[in-house]
């Protein structure tokens, strides 16, 4: 700190080197996963090189500002998120690639921590919409009303190592007596729904939805032997639909990887409560020809999305079961994407709900114009 410094002026100074070179992280990790398989990983890692020099640089400059009375907590956040944000950093430049799975914990987790903070730091709140919502921001996080329930609401726990619970968005600025749709998103292998929920959130906000992200009971959901976890789904379902207004007419399920193959599974079954499907990444299980999901699939609205790069599960199996729903009747849209491999395409959020619903669709966005 300069001698003309305040130690409040460092910190407004340290606060904005932080943040935005956080920022800054925050989307390039997000870049990151978009593009990653194994023949990116070398150049995502020197890509990620000068964002995380940034990084630490700003944080070992802002880690001798002592935090001025009434700012401990918005700086703790702060330092929480940048400090999670470095760690995705570290991790998507390690040497194996399984250290991306990591990153993506540890982007969540920066998420999870700054998000409060989105009023105070308006770069920080045009992360957390889309951008034909940067001009009213205001209009997102409305003054708080009493008997609203809003937020994040989680079920089952807040450790990652609790797992067949779930997280509950409710956009801010949601009335309190709207009747609005309901995005189910399910995480992929290993993974968790307070990490996979910030894959749809940004939407949920800009568009106004309800946003469900629940946790598989196992390390992933249900794909071998007994099934867990498609009672519980819908229980979750009816569990908030009797707390919030849920329009059980508009009711998507989608998912990425175990998440999309499961999303197959559990939303071609009988009495599903999904109006829609829309699986990413994923592939269509056996059982879908052994019990009966074939039969119950003509009709249905599916949209399949699947990388043409896809080194998990590739594109031919993609293709095979697009040729299976379209021969079962199902009312199909596949999206094969020439440059995915296996990850999940965050572009491809608007298009699954111009699909899902044309009321989600802000007028005079590209979105509507893309029609």
């Amino acid at each position: 700190m300069s001698d003309e410094q305040t130690p409040e002026s460092a910190f407004t100074h340290g606060v904005a080197e932080v943040g935005a070179a956080t920022l800054t992280a925050l989307r390039a990790l997000e870049v990151a996963f978009r593009r990653m398989g194994p023949m990116g990983f070398e150049a995502l890692r020197a890509g990620m090189a000068p964002v995380r020099e940034r990084l630490e640089a700003a944080l070992a400059e802002w880690h001798e500002q002592p935090l001025p009375d009434g700012l401990e907590d918005l700086g703790r956040r702060l330092r929480e998120g940048a400090e999670a944000a470095r760690a995705g950093l570290e991790r998507a430049a390690a040497p194996k690639p399984e250290e991306i799975l990591r990153a993506m914990r540890d982007h969540a987790r920066a998420q999870r921590a700054m998000y409060p903070l989105r009023t105070v730091f308006p770069p920080l709140g045009r992360f957390f919409a889309e951008e034909h919502r940067w001009a009213d921001l205001a209009a997102l996080d409305p003054e708080p009303r009493e008997g609203i329930r809003i937020g994040l609401h989680h079920a089952g726990g807040r450790d990652r190592d609790q797992r067949g619970g779930f997280v509950f968005y409710v956009p801010e600025h949601w009335d309190g007596v709207a009747r609005w749709p309901l995005v189910v998103a399910l995480h992929g292998g290993a993974g968790h729904g307070m990490d996979f929920l910030w894959t749809w959130l940004r939407e949920a906000r800009s568009r106004g939805f309800f946003l469900l992200a629940p946790t598989s009971r196992g390390a992933t959901w249900s794909l071998m032997g007994p099934d867990l976890d498609a009672v519980p789904l819908s229980q979750m379902i009816d569990f908030v639909a009797a707390r919030w207004p849920v329009d059980r007419e508009r009711v998507l399920l989608t998912g990425l990887s175990d998440g999309a193959t499961f999303t197959l599974l559990a939303g071609l079954a009988e009495g599903a409560p999904y109006t829609a499907l829309a699986p990413v990444s994923g592939v269509f299980h056996p059982l879908n020809a052994v019990n009966g999901n074939l039969e119950r699939a003509a009709g249905r609205r599916i949209r399949l999305v699947h990388g043409a790069l896809d080194w998990m599960f590739p594109i031919d199996s993609a293709r095979e079961a697009r040729d299976t729903l379209v021969a079962a009747g199902a009312d199909l849209v596949f999206r094969e994407i020439d440059d995915l491999s296996h990850a999940y395409p965050r572009e491809e959020n608007a298009a699954i709900l111009r699909w899902f619903d044309p009321a989600l669709v802000p007028a005079g966005s590209p979105d509507a114009e893309a029609g």
